[in-house]
């Protein structure tokens, strides 16, 4: 059972930024398809980033040019920078990891398809 730990979550106001983190096992991070969703209340879990073992991210439509996925030198740390925060970006936000090809796969399509999951860490914009 692969174990993830989200922290870096808070309130900030809207403009605002934060920077979430993942606490993963070395083998995780660098080798398999790391991702980034949320959940915001009533309403499905959405994929926010992705990142490829290679490092190359992919993003949802709604955080281009605001979030970036990285991970650290040591590959035991996820990161999703948040910047420009808008009050739709409140939610429950969950690091996951998975096979390589599931960064491969639609993004609509990736909640359903990632097994390790973190219990999650919550982002709250306000206006």
């Amino acid at each position: 059972q692969v174990e993830l730990k989200e922290s870096g979550g808070g309130s900030v106001q809207t403009g605002g930024s934060l920077r979430l983190s993942c606490e993963a096992p070395a083998f995780v991070v660098g080798r398999w398809c790391m991702g980034w969703f949320r959940q915001a209340p009533g309403k499905e879990r959405e994929a926010v980033a992705s990142l490829e073992p290679g490092g190359v991210g992919t993003y949802a439509d709604s955080v281009k040019g605001r979030f970036t996925i990285a991970k650290d030198n040591g590959d035991t740390i996820l990161y999703l920078h948040m910047s420009n925060l808008r009050p739709d970006d409140t939610a429950t936000y969950y690091c996951a990891a998975g096979p390589t090809f599931l960064c491969a796969l639609d993004m609509s399509e990736q909640p359903r398809r990632f097994g390790a999951w973190g219990k999650g860490t919550l982002v709250t914009v306000s206006s």
